[in-house]
């Protein structure tokens, strides 16, 4: 079998049946959460439309959707908090790493082309500069014709 010929597989990381599974539980029970709550408000608003409804009931009905409104603000800001930990782990342990060694590459690169430039391309440059000067003697002499 020839390099050409070679079958190279690259392992894909696959979800398995059970995960997916769960990934669908939890979104039919999002879903049903979201549609009781709309429900809900629906209802109320309904509720709250008769001309017979004390305005009491109106206000502590608004209490009510201010104070549930206050409990889901209350758990985005958790889990946006819990993001911004997860974010600022991934800056430390994960990327600060891949930054400082690209940082100790870019110090290597500076290096080796400092000692490229004096070592190798300085003394060339003086060679030709010189071997330049001297065909022009050579020339103003007489001696090499162009």
């Amino acid at each position: 079998m020839t390099m050409t010929e070679e079958i190279v597989e690259i392992p894909v990381e696959k979800n398995s049946e059970e995960e997916l599974r769960d990934q669908r539980k939890m979104a039919v029970i999002a879903i049903f959460f979201v549609l009781l709550i709309l429900g809900g408000v629906i209802g109320a608003v309904i509720a709250l439309l008769n001309p017979s409804t004390p305005t009491e009931k109106i206000r502590d009905i608004f209490i009510i959707f201010m104070a549930f409104e206050s409990l889901v603000i209350g758990a985005a800001l958790v889990i946006l908090i819990l993001q911004i930990a997860s974010l600022m782990n991934l800056l430390q342990n994960e990327i600060k790493p891949i930054l400082d060694a690209t940082n100790e590459t870019v110090h290597t690169l500076k290096g080796t082309t400092t000692f490229i430039s004096e070592n190798i391309a300085e003394p060339v440059i003086k060679l030709n500069t010189s071997l330049a000067g001297l065909q022009r003697v050579l020339e103003v002499l007489g001696i090499k014709k162009n």
